[in-house]
């Protein structure tokens, strides 16, 4: 499988690129800074540096991709327009590339809360508005999506065991673990069109994503 993954350069998206790499899959990796290149070749990953909030177009970037993975975010630093540049409109960029590729599958890292952002706090709204809007524009692209939201994440190392649910959980969960849910989710067909919570749990991730 060809899967190209923006926000490469990403926690989440470098342990999925070694994951894919791992099992034989090739993984291209979207950056923006060309010195990250050799931290994604260090996990099996191809670089390609792909600025998506300059481009316009990003349908040169997924050209024979049989997924698209959307793992960018402008970070926690950022202030609300970055928030709509990167989180909505870099996600927005990539559903229209896939569209004019014919790349049917896309994964959506969103985030818990994102499906009730004004419950949010303040200083948190911005960022839940535009995870949930792109999800929205993900949901009604016609594309074989899945939207997987993670808890409160963390760099502990993988437990292996997830609770997956459609159910809004408080909870914290591993970068580690979430890159494997998304690498499940890619040979999973049960979790196209599906929407879900990720957080610790029991369960193991193959079985977890099984039962979405």
């Amino acid at each position: 499988m060809d899967v190209v993954i923006a926000g490469g350069h990403g926690q989440i998206a470098r342990q999925l690129e070694q994951l894919l790499a791992a099992r034989g899959d090739r993984a291209r990796g979207l950056i923006r800074n060309p010195d990250h290149a050799g931290d994604l070749e260090a996990v099996g990953a191809e670089a390609v540096v792909c600025d998506m909030e300059a481009e316009n177009d990003l349908s040169r970037f997924v050209e024979g991709a049989d997924a698209v993975v959307f793992a960018a975010g402008a970070g926690p630093g950022s202030g609300p327009e970055r928030k709509q540049t990167v989180d909505l409109g870099a996600a927005v960029k990539l559903i229209e590339a896939a569209k004019a590729n014919g790349v049917r599958r896309y994964l959506m890292v969103s985030s818990i809360g994102a499906g009730d952002p004004d419950g949010g706090s303040e200083q948190m709204r911005p960022y839940l508005q535009a995870k949930h809007d792109a999800d929205v524009a993900l949901e009604e692209s016609g594309l074989d999506h899945t939207i997987v939201r993670p808890g409160m994440l963390t760099d502990d190392p993988a437990r292996g065991t997830v609770t997956a649910s459609a159910e809004e959980q408080r909870d914290q969960v591993t970068r580690a673990d979430v890159a494997a849910v998304l690498g499940a989710c890619l040979r999973a067909d049960n979790t196209i069109g599906k929407t879900f919570v990720v957080v610790q749990g029991d369960t193991p991730v193959e079985e977890a994503v099984a039962a979405i």
